[in-house]
This record gives C-alpha cells, structure tokens and sequence, in this order.
C-alpha cells in the first residue's frame, strides 16, 4: 500500500477505460502498508482501490481475487472485485498487474472490545467453511521455504540474543507439525487494519480487504494470525488479553469446530504467526525497497509477541462442550 510505481492520471484514465466505471475524476496514492502500490480512485460512477501488485506474479492473482469473488458471492463482506470487458479481474498497468475493487465503506477498529474480537471470530469462521468448495490452490508466498531464506537474510542485523530467539522458533515451528492440520484458502494477514466496520463503535463489519497474503494454509494459523494482532492486552509487552482471545475463540467455534489437532497445536500456530510477521518486518526495516511514501513496520513489535507466545505457550482456553 505503499508507493513504488507512480501512475499519472492519463496512464490511469487509458486503463479505465476497459472498465464500465465511467471517466477518472481523481486519484490519490495512498500512504499506509508496505506491499503494494495503491491509488484511492474517484470516477463519475463511484470509489474504488486501484491495487498495483508490486511482488505478486500476475499467474498467482487469479487466485487472490478468484477468492474474493467467491467469498463475496457467498455473502461475506468482502468487496467483489471489478471485472474489465473480457471478464479478468486483473490487467497490465505500468508494467505491473493491476486490479481494481470498489472502495468500502467504514473505518478500522484499532482499539478492538471483546465484543469487536467476537465479530471477527465469527466472519473468520465463515470464510473458513465459505472455502470448502473453493478450486483454486496456492502455496504461501511467506511459507517454508521464505522463513528460510528471510531468516538468513536478517541474520546479520540481529544481536546475540535475538538470535537465539529465531533459532530456537526456526527449529519450533520446521518441526512441529502444523502440514497436517485442516486446511483451505486462508486470509493471512486479517490484522485490524484490514477489518472495515460501519461504525467503529459497533460491531458491524463493512468489508475485510486486503487479501495479497491469501494462500492453501491451515485454518488454524490463519486463526492464530488474526489473536496475535486483535487481542493484544499491553503492546508494550506482547501478552494476550483473555477476555477478548475466548470472545474470538468462542466466536469461532459456534461456527466451526476446531479439531482436537488444532486445538493441541495451538501454542505452536501463535508462535509460528508472531515468528512469520517477526521476520517479515525484520527484512522490510532492515533491506527495504526504494519507493515514494514507503512505510515500514517496526520489528520489535511482533518480537515481543513472539517471545511472549514461546516463553508462556497458552493453552486453546475454551473448555470442551
């Protein structure tokens, strides 16, 4: 969402025109996030989010917005993205593969009430059952193989100790067995940031955005991923708050039911969650890309949490019914 390939209003207004949204009445680039290039887009029909993919390979896009597609058609809020006049989803612009989605309406909650988490637990569970009949397979672009290479990569920005650190959750999560587990199209990345509500105040979720991490994962680390960031009691130190982790837990499990595999591996899919946003902030503020308005998240944040999740290794802490 930052940006790293500029386009002028001429560019954008000859890429409009394969879409039945109207004339270009203004664009503005913005600032917030570190992966992509996105522009917000005015045209005399509505708002949209023009979404240049800086590192997604345009073969991989089909199913990042296939999954949005089917996930709106199923009644989730998730926006449907645009379709040009040939029925794709995504084209050529500037060089990068481009899409365009409409623009939802509403604001993040960034100080989430057990009430906000329970919400969140249940729209997670849904997407998590809405994808049993979704075809389309992908192999995580921040999965084995990247913890591998990332870790090497930030290795030598790291003191003594944090070294430790990621040996110690390299070896815990390369051998603690989270393949088996239940597994479909997942979000990945469902932080507050990416969770729209109506109204801030209330619990109605406008739209969940924001999909470029979607991969063939377990549920459970996507359920994992998503406590780690809504359900943080003292940021300064990375513990969980219990009272809005059950609020989600229970949310979820109404829904759909966790196995007894992903409940007994779930202090291994915490800390595999804080360890993967650990070691992608590492390499974003250490090796950073060139680009305009680049933002890059601060690494200690999630080192924290993942030396909370190793040390303390929480229990799944809703009983059995």
């Amino acid at each position: 969402m930052s940006v790293y390939t500029n386009v002028t209003a001429e560019e954008l207004s000859a890429w409009l025109e394969r879409y039945k949204v109207g004339a270009l009445r203004m664009q503005t680039p913005i600032a917030a996030g570190i992966e992509n290039t996105n522009y917000f887009v005015t045209t005399d029909i509505g708002d949209y989010v023009l979404t240049l993919y800086e590192r997604l390979p345009a073969a991989d896009l089909p199913f990042y917005l296939g999954l949005m597609a089917h996930l709106a058609r199923a009644g989730l809020p998730v926006p449907m993205p645009e379709a040009d006049g040939a029925g794709n989803y995504f084209s050529m612009l500037n060089g990068k593969p481009a899409g365009l989605i409409a623009r939802v309406a509403g604001a993040p909650q960034l100080t989430p009430t057990a009430a906000h988490c329970a919400a969140i637990g249940d729209v997670l569970a849904r997407m998590h059952l809405a994808v049993a009949d979704y075809p389309q397979t992908l192999e995580s672009s921040r999965g084995r193989d990247w913890r591998e290479t990332a870790a090497q990569a930030v290795r030598p920005f790291l003191s003594e100790t944090q070294r430790r650190l990621l040996d110690n959750e390299m070896a815990a999560v390369r051998d603690g067995g989270i393949e088996p587990l239940p597994r479909g199209a997942i979000h990945g990345d469902l932080f507050r940031d990416n969770v729209l509500f109506d109204d801030p105040e209330e619990t109605r979720i406008g739209g969940i955005i924001d999909f470029g991490f979607a991969a063939t994962d377990a549920f459970g680390y996507d359920l994992a991923v998503t406590v780690n960031d809504w359900c943080i009691a003292d940021p300064s130190v990375g513990d969980l708050d219990p009272l809005r982790v059950v609020a989600m837990l229970d949310a979820y499990q109404n829904v759909r039911a966790p196995t007894k595999e992903e409940k007994a591996q779930w202090p291994l899919l915490l800390r595999a969650g804080a360890l993967r946003f650990w070691l992608s902030r590492l390499y974003d503020y250490h090796l950073p890309r060139e680009g305009s308005l680049v933002h890059a998240h601060d690494p200690a944040h999630f080192e924290r949490i993942l030396r909370q999740r190793a040390s303390l290794l929480p229990a799944w802490p809703i009983p059995e019914r």
